[in-house]
Order: C-alpha cells, then sequence, then structure tokens
C-alpha cells in the first residue's frame, strides 16, 4: 500500500483549481465578445507599442497643411500644426494602456489583500472598509485633485489617482467573498482541524474571490481611461509636448469648429479602450455565471 504525502495532495489540488481558473478564463476569451474584445484590445496595444516603427515621422512632425479634413493619408486630418491627429492619437495610446495596466492590477493585489484582511483581524477588516467609504466619498475628478497636489500633475499622479480610486471596488468584493465564505462547512472544518487563519484565507477563501476580481478588472480599465482623460483635459494629468488622449481633446476643444476631428479623433480611440475591455468583462463575467450554474 502506497502512503499519500498530504502536502503533494494539497499542492495537486491548487494546481488542478489553477488549472480550471485559467481554462475558463481562456474559454471565455473564445467566446465571440471575448474574441472581439481581446482582438481589438491586442490591435490597440500592437499599434501603441509600434507607433515609433508605424509612424517613423515621430509625433511632432509638422507641416503647412493645417486644419485638413480626414482623408486616406490623414484618416483624422491635421492640427493647426499640420501634425497628424491620427498618429498622434495612436502615440497617446501609450499613456493611457500604460497607466491601466500598471496601476489596476496594483490596485486589484492591495484591494484584496484589504478586503481579505478580516479573516486575520476583524478589527483591521473593519478599518479597512472604513478608508473604502471615505474614498468612495470623493468624486474621482476630485480625488485626483487632491492627489495631484501633493505629488504634482504627470504619470504618477494618474496612476496614484486609479490606484486609490479603484480600491474600495477590489476592496469589497473580497470582503463580500470572505463574508459568504467563512460561514460554509469546509471552512468551519479547516478551522477545528487548526487550520491557521492566512492559510484558510489563502486555500479556500482566496479562491472563491478570484473570478469577479477578473471581471472588475477589466471594469476598473475603463475607469481608469476615463480618469486619465477627465484629469489631463483640465490640465492636472499628463503634460505637454507628451501626447495622451486627454491632453488631445484639452486643446482640440479650442479648435472644435475649424478641426471637429481633433476632438472626435481621442473620444473614438477613448472609445474603443473602452468597448474592448467592456467586451471582456462580459464574456468573463457570463463564462462565471455559466460555470456556477453548472
Amino acid at each position: 500500500m502506497t502512503a499519500t504525502n498530504p502536502t503533494e495532495t494539497h499542492a495537486g489540488g491548487r494546481r488542478r483549481l489553477m488549472g480550471e481558473g485559467l481554462g475558463r478564463y481562456i474559454a471565455a476569451l473564445g467566446q465571440p465578445k471575448g474574441l472581439i474584445g481581446s482582438g481589438l484590445l491586442v490591435l490597440l496595444v500592437l499599434a501603441a507599442v509600434f507607433a515609433p516603427i508605424l509612424f517613423p515621422g515621430g509625433v511632432d512632425q509638422q507641416s503647412r497643411d493645417s486644419f485638413l479634413l480626414p482623408s486616406l493619408l490623414h484618416p483624422f486630418g491635421t492640427d493647426e500644426l499640420g501634425r497628424d491627429i491620427f498618429v498622434r492619437c495612436v502615440y497617446a495610446l501609450q499613456v493611457s494602456i500604460s497607466l491601466v495596466i500598471v496601476a489596476v492590477p496594483i490596485a486589484a493585489v492591495l484591494g484584496t489583500l484589504m478586503g481579505l484582511s478580516g479573516a486575520i483581524s476583524g478589527l483591521l477588516g473593519e478599518a479597512f472598509q472604513r478608508v473604502f467609504d471615505i474614498i468612495l466619498g470623493f468624486p474621482s475628478l476630485v480625488l485626483g485633485i487632491c492627489i495631484v497636489i501633493v505629488i504634482g500633475p504627470g504619470w504618477l499622479a494618474l496612476a496614484t489617482t486609479i490606484v486609490v480610486f479603484s480600491l474600495p471596488q477590489f476592496g469589497r468584493l473580497a470582503r463580500g467573498a470572505l463574508l459568504s465564505e467563512q460561514g460554509r462547512e469546509y471552512v468551519l472544518a479547516a478551522r477545528v482541524l487548526g487550520v491557521s487563519r492566512p492559510k484558510i484565507m489563502i486555500r479556500h477563501i482566496l479562491p472563491n474571490a478570484l473570478d469577479p476580481i477578473f471581471v472588475q478588472v477589466s471594469l476598473s480599465m475603463i475607469g481608469g481611461i476615463f480618469i486619465e482623460a477627465a484629469l489631463s483635459i483640465v490640465g492636472l494629468g499628463i503634460q505637454p509636448p507628451t501626447p495622451s488622449l486627454g491632453t488631445l481633446l484639452n486643446v482640440g476643444i479650442r479648435y472644435v469648429y475649424a478641426q471637429p476631428m481633433y476632438t472626435a479623433g481621442p473620444i473614438i480611440m477613448l472609445l474603443l479602450l473602452a468597448l474592448a475591455f467592456n467586451l471582456i468583462a462580459d464574456a468573463l463575467n457570463a463564462q462565471v455565471l455559466k460555470t456556477r450554474g453548472e
């Protein structure tokens, strides 16, 4: 008779659960919404990454042809200095994508840990909930202004604003999973067997909180994109000459009658990014609901 190593059993179980979770997310991206959303996102990311190769003239290449209407050569027309608005929008995607790719995962990790802290200390968990209430009391623009006053305008201030504003969303999801799971029989059995609270949180509670958190990641990226645009529009985000979708809107509003695409171009890019993340979130959510229904 062969003895079974408990450690190997737990490790194998964790690998199986991770494999099942990864399989669900891959299956979600294989659905029509997931395919369209992920394909659109990949296209935008590739355009942003390879912008210097696709448009070797650079983001500030000027010409005498100011305020040209959209054409095959200039899909969004040109601005007051004869610069191609489409090229500037593509370069501006680098800022928006880099912000959400960095800031949202940080917010997801920190917010989840803060939400699950109640599994270790009830007092600590309640304290973090009060912190979330305070953050939610500030509109994103007001919160961003407060952070910019402390840090100064720029990429770091925008990333910090996205992180802080997104914390309550992830923290409350994790807190909800904690409250719903800690009374389950398998959690009570683990406590009776003497399993420590941190291990219970990692092995039993956290895996059941991951599905809604991954959906929220996509939704928070939409919020992060619009936070950058809102703060940059009022001059508190990315500073010229670096282009961002918000700064392009800020300048384009002044010339909206002379060149409507000056504002419409960045808005189109914002909507495409938001659409990509929204389709991915819908696909993930549908797959999660389908799995739970089975």
